[in-house]
This record gives structure tokens, sequence and C-alpha cells, in this order.
């Protein structure tokens, strides 16, 4: 690719990622200040930042760092938290990138807003837009992270309520989404996940949940297409 090309799509790739990272910067605060306050040390927030990198997993994890979770029970939590990616594989524009490192980098950083770019503009993606809306995604996430930190240092006592940043994030992005009939099952489907997993495993909500949520979705999917 042409300097002059390179430059274009690395710009493009940076706009593109103004809209979601303005969303990432003050969620990251929230983590932040949580993390800190909940006693885990100052480095754990940029460290979980740039490897973790799963903001839902994220604030998972501070509760499960805290309480002292085992490391088999985080793990069977990750792998189902973040299982939907696997799915996003299908259509996220991956095969842009060529080179190794890079292609891995990008795999780390498929997070729900880089899918939903992608999916929202499927065509023209090139290596250097794709990983410059990435990174720069990423950039906000752990400077938020930062700030959130120096901010719970210059506060004194606790602030309640952030541990609820996450759930008003997830809450937004349902009422977003289903704005039309075609969707209401989606959302029927969900809220029957839930409350079949309350009474069934009320200790393993999550991974009961997400196991009786995608039956039902593959169920929908089977006679939707009859």
């Amino acid at each position: 690719m042409a300097p002059e090309n390179r430059r274009h799509e690395i710009l493009t790739g940076l706009k593109l990622g103004i809209g979601p990272g303005l969303g990432l910067f003050p969620l990251g605060i929230a983590f932040g200040l949580l993390a800190t306050q909940s006693g885990l040390p100052a480095w754990a927030v940029p460290g979980l930042s740039i490897f973790g990198y799963a903001g839902s997993l994220e604030f998972l994890m501070v509760d499960m760092m805290t309480a002292g979770t085992g490391l088999l029970a985080i793990a069977v939590t990750t792998f189902f938290v973040n299982f939907r990616h696997v799915f996003y594989a299908f259509s996220f524009p991956l095969h842009v990138v060529k080179t190794p490192i890079a292609k891995v980098y990008s795999m780390h950083a498929l997070i729900d807003e880089a899918y939903a770019v992608t999916a929202a503009n499927p065509t023209g993606w090139t290596s250097a837009r794709l990983l410059s809306l990435q990174i720069s995604m990423h950039c906000y996430w752990v400077a938020g992270g930062l700030v959130g930190v120096a901010v719970a240092w210059a506060i004194p006592g606790t602030i309640a309520g952030l541990d609820f940043a996450l759930l008003a994030l997830f809450i937004t992005l349902t009422l977003d989404a289903v704005r039309t009939r075609e969707q209401l099952p989606s959302l029927i489907i969900a809220t029957v996940a839930f409350f079949a997993a309350l009474l069934i495993t009320p200790d393993q909500i999550i991974f009961a949940g997400m196991i009786i949520f995608m039956a039902l979705l593959t169920f929908r999917s089977l006679t939707a297409r009859r």
C-alpha cells in the first residue's frame, strides 16, 4: 500500500473509533474506580485492560479476584462470557490482516464495539484501517482505566454503584437493538433463559443462562427456516 493510502486508511480507522471510544473511555473510568476501591493493586487495572481487554469480563474479574475465586472457575467463566466471539469471527474482516503478530492482536482486540463497527460497515476494510480502529479503541479503554485509578486515589472514601455501569451499558445496547418487532422474540428468549437459569442454578446464572439462551436461539432459527 502506498504511504498516502496507508495514512488515509489509518485516519479512517481512527475516525470510526471515535464514537465507540467515547463510550469506552467513561466505562473504563468506572472500571478503574471500582477495581481500586475493591482493593486491587494499581497495576491490576492496566494489566487487565491490556491483556484481558473484555469489559464485561473485567468487571466480573474484579469480584472474582477480590473473592479469591479459583483459577478453574475463572477460566470457565472467561470461556463462557467470551464464547460469543466465536460467532463474531464468521463475519469479522480478519482476513485482511496478513502479518501473523498483527492477526493475533486483531483476534485479541475483537470486542463487541469493534465487531459492531465492522458489521455496520461491511466493505472497504484494509489491514491498516482495521488495526487502527482496534488500537484506538484499546487506547480509549486503557486510558479510561488509568484515569479511574487516579480519580480513586484523589477522592477519599468510596463511590457506590460503580458496578452498575456495565449493566447500564448493556441495558442501553439492548434497548437500542430491540427497535422492531422482528427483534422482540430474541428479547423474550433472553428473559426466559435468565429466569430459567435463576430457578435451575441460582449460583451459576451466567453459565446456565447462556446455554439455555443458545439452545432457544437454535430452536428459533430452525423453526424460522421451516
